[in-house]
């Protein structure tokens, strides 16, 4: 089975939600069937990409960071569309750190870099803007040797 993980920014205009869409499809479909797909849900590129993934027959693995995760999602309907993505998962990974902090949400990019053939980075090339950044687990995989395709639409930037 081909495992592919996503990385990727919250917060993604959403005049580029299409194109990153569309990206995502091209890079799922590129691998044909019997694929894993690593999300930790949150919301922005792992949303997206755990509903491209599931569209495309993909079995759904969530990288739950923290025992509090849930805190995270505070805007409305966030909690609800986190909870309903967990929902179609066939399988979770809670990695056990008892707060969401940085760290926490590093350990979680990590993982899913290590847990998959390829990562997708829905990144603008910006750095990081904390520990756990897009950037960092980019750089994380490609050190690593991870194979990284990056989705993004040109001339856009992230919120």
């Amino acid at each position: 089975m081909k495992r592919i993980g996503i990385t990727g920014h919250r917060f993604i205009p959403l005049e580029a939600h299409g194109h990153i869409r569309s990206g995502l499809r091209a890079a799922l479909s590129a691998h044909g069937g019997g694929l894993e797909a690593f999300s930790s849900l949150a919301v922005g590129a792992d949303q997206l990409f755990a509903d491209v993934a599931l569209d495309c027959g993909a079995e759904l693995t969530a990288v739950i960071p923290s025992d509090d995760y849930a805190d995270d999602f505070t805007e409305p309907g966030e909690l609800a569309r986190f909870e309903e993505l967990r929902g179609r998962a066939a399988r979770e990974v809670r990695l056990g750190f008892p707060h969401a902090t940085d760290e926490a949400y590093y350990a979680a990019g990590a993982y899913i870099a290590d847990s998959c053939n390829r990562l997708i980075a829905v990144w603008d090339g910006c750095p990081a803007r904390g520990l756990g950044g897009t950037a960092d687990i980019v750089r994380y995989a490609r050190d690593r040797g991870t194979p990284v395709t990056v989705v993004w639409r040109e001339g856009l930037r992230r919120l």
